[in-house]
């Protein structure tokens, strides 16, 4: 479409420079026939006819200029209007993109007392239950109730508008998918399909509760299926999607413990989010540097690190100078020490066999958390390697 468009507008001022070309010749012809004409054949006066050449010479720059000028500010006038016409179009109600869901059970559903699931900087998690009897579950996002002018104007409305269409288009079985957005005067609701095993840190509170027991088979197959859908965001779209917010939280698990990721590239449309409080941010984020596919990468040696060890990157221990100050630094310091096994969830520990997958994730783990972004592996490399560790 944009080649498209370019070349409208290149063809329509070419067409108007030929029009004025052509046209000014052929006006000072008939100018300098007329003057011809009106003199006698036998009497030319070599003044007269210097004069009039100079008139004819300023005429034809005269015309080219006003052609020029005039193509011009008509193709500046063309793409204004191919702007406007793809503009994304300022909306209001709901906009669905699943045939489940209708609008109007959607507004019914909205309009009623739905149950929390949970809450971040950024806003709350519903449960809803439409009149067809489908449960979904929907994010009210408030990005405007802070009342900065910057963020009440429609250009900011209208790109977060713009971000929710191109994460509705993105389909992969790691990815939770937008099913439908209500757009309102200072929130967005925005629809997913509910997840009945919550997020990750749910999971993984449960097991430090003794209420859940996650095997480490099925603590692989999560961080499996968590880089797959990072793979897809970093090298399937075009162009290519960062998800600025990867954490436990952000990760859900559907019945069978397969992981959806959440809210993939909202984060960077929400000034509120703190994400240097979260310890999942890559250490270029808090030095306010270019975020890249990286530190998306840094993020997820993070949610490795948790689920090898159980604990999370904010824990009280990681506070005591016998961590070395953070996940990362501990993990490392114990693999070059040869002892990462006091590492590992104790709770995960028993076949030889597995112990060996987990000394190996633990490694790759270590790589994930390195300070220079260009010592990380891609997504794509850390798939083949994690896959290795166990037949998918």
């Amino acid at each position: 479409m944009a080649k498209m468009r370019g070349c409208i507008v290149t063809v329509a001022l070419l067409l108007l420079l030929l029009l004025c070309l052509h046209q000014t010749p052929v006006e000072c012809k008939e100018r300098l026939i007329r003057q011809l004409s009106s003199q006698p054949s036998s009497a030319t006066k070599p003044q007269e006819f210097k004069i009039g050449f100079k008139r004819i010479i300023l005429s034809i720059v005269l015309g080219i200029l006003t052609g020029l000028i005039g193509a011009i500010l008509f193709a500046l006038l063309i793409k204004i209007a191919v702007q406007y016409i793809n503009q994304t179009p300022f909306l209001k109600g709901p906009v669905i993109f699943s045939p489940k869901i209708s609008s109007k059970t959607l507004q019914s559903a909205l309009a009623n007392e739905n149950q929390l699931l949970g809450s971040s900087s950024n806003g709350k998690y519903y449960k809803t239950v439409l009149d067809n009897g489908l449960t979904v579950a929907v994010k009210v996002l408030e990005p405007f109730d802070s009342g900065s002018p910057e963020m009440q104007s429609k250009s900011v409305k209208r790109r977060i508008q713009q971000e929710l269409e191109v994460l509705a288009s993105l389909r992969h079985r790691h990815l939770r998918s937008l099913r439908a957005y209500v757009r309102e005067s200072d929130r967005f609701s925005l629809v997913y399909d509910y997840m009945p095993m919550g997020s990750l840190e749910d999971a993984m509170n449960g097991v430090r509760e003794n209420h859940l027991e996650l095997r480490w088979d099925v603590r692989l197959r999560i961080a499996v299926g968590v880089i797959k859908g990072l793979q897809y965001l970093h090298f399937t779209c075009v162009p290519q999607i960062l998800h600025y917010n990867l954490k436990p939280t952000n990760v859900m698990l559907d019945a069978e413990f397969e992981p959806r990721l959440a809210d993939c590239g909202l984060a960077k449309l929400m000034p509120n989010i703190d994400r240097a409080t979260s310890g999942y941010c890559a250490p270029e984020c808090l030095q306010n540097c270019r975020y890249t596919d990286k530190s998306d990468i840094f993020s997820f040696g993070m949610i490795l690190g948790v689920l090898l060890t159980g604990r999370y990157p904010t824990d009280s221990f990681f506070r005591e100078a016998v961590s070395g100050g953070s996940l990362g630094q501990w993990l490392r310091h114990l693999q070059q020490a040869g002892e990462a096994r006091e590492a590992l969830d104790k709770s995960i520990l028993g076949e030889e066999v597995e112990e060996d997958e987990m000394l190996m994730a633990v490694r790759i783990a270590v790589v994930c958390l390195s300070d220079s972004p260009d010592d990380r592996p891609s997504s794509d490399e850390l798939v083949t390697m994690l896959t290795q560790l166990h037949s998918f």
